[in-house]
């Protein structure tokens, strides 16, 4: 006769749901609260910073990189990278201010002067491209991503300067006569009083959000990321899902060209120009890990904020451009640290 021994559920239940400590609860929420500090620290030191205004400014100037960064976290959590994604970035708003001047048609003596949206697409489209020859040298090439991604950066940046000789194109407001005005709306005009932006930037987070949590898309995102030959061997289409998150990217990138074009009403071939280090420092801020699998639009979107209101607060209290470079990468390197022990103890 077995006798079987007394379970304690009440233990068990607790040993499975063991609360977390007001450190790990600071460990995960670090972005969170580095962001708090920041908004605390520079509201103390400037009375300029803690205003509504200044907020929404800050936040259209947070849009450029955010939008970079949830391009970059899809990729990151592929376990790719994406250098390309600055380059791209100048690209579409090179292009678009191509657009925006008129299309030459020397065969019939005619210039072609497309509707604002006309270059919005074409340029969304172009972004798409340049992000599906980077899945396809990387997931049916086997290029390595560092190298894929460089190498596009390159040939991005160069097609932008041979197509403006090194200079900027200006004046994209358009004229009314030729039906290509309103590319300035989505730099200057707001919506309730938000930058339009601003509110494309939370609008490609909460679709990001969606696809990663809340379709099978984002499953196999995760599970490719994480092991992508178990993920394979699951049934997971790893290859198709690769080249999905690359032409995301771009697209993401030649979104962010487009804001940062109609903010400035100029397009320049070096705009962009790092960037894409930029968008992986929010990503990583934000908590994902670089080996791929773990990761959360919230979080990079709160990595985005960390580095954009510690860079303006910087310049509201008068550092020097120099110091603002220290500090910025400081902040980047104790996210990487303190990414290293949150993962090296899984």
């Amino acid at each position: 006769m077995s006798v079987t021994p007394a379970i304690d559920t009440k233990a068990a239940t607790r040993g499975g749901k063991r609360k977390k400590s007001f450190v790990e609860l600071l460990f995960e929420g670090r972005a969170f609260f580095a962001l708090i500090a920041i908004v605390i620290v520079f509201s103390l030191m400037s009375p300029n910073y803690f205003t509504v205004s200044n907020f929404l400014i800050m936040a259209s100037h947070v849009a450029i990189f955010g939008l970079l960064a949830i391009g970059m976290l899809l990729v990151i959590l592929n376990g790719g990278i994406d250098l390309s994604v600055g380059s791209t970035l100048g690209l579409a708003g090179v292009v678009a201010g191509f657009l925006m001047q008129g299309v030459a048609l020397p065969q019939i003596g005619f210039i072609l002067y497309p509707s604002v949206w006309v270059v919005v697409v074409l340029t969304c489209l172009l972004g798409a491209v340049v992000g599906a020859v980077n899945g396809v040298l990387i997931a049916y090439l086997r290029v390595p991503a560092f190298v894929a991604t460089l190498g596009v950066l390159y040939v991005a940046r160069g097609i932008a300067l041979l197509m403006t000789n090194g200079l900027t194109y200006n004046n994209l407001g358009g004229r009314p006569e030729l039906g290509n005005t309103g590319f300035d709306w989505l730099g200057f005009n707001r919506l309730a009083g938000v930058p339009i932006g601003v509110l494309v930037l939370f609008l490609f987070a909460i679709a990001s959000h969606i696809l990663l949590t809340r379709t099978a898309f984002g499953r196999w995102l995760y599970a490719s990321g994480g092991n992508e030959r178990a993920a394979e061997l699951s049934g997971v289409p790893v290859k198709r899902v690769k080249i999905s998150v690359y032409v995301l990217s771009g697209i993401c990138a030649a979104v962010a060209g487009l804001v940062l074009s109609s903010q400035l009403t100029s397009a320049g071939p070096t705009a962009g120009t790092t960037y894409e280090l930029t968008a992986i420092a929010a990503v990583v801020i934000g908590g994902a890990a670089l080996t791929g699998g773990r990761g959360t639009v919230i979080g990079t979107m709160l990595g985005a904020f960390v580095i954009g209101f510690l860079s303006d607060g910087l310049v509201i209290i008068g550092v020097s451009a120099y110091w603002q470079t220290v500090f910025t990468g400081a902040v980047i390197v104790t996210a990487v640290l303190l990414n290293s022990i949150k993962y090296g103890r899984r």
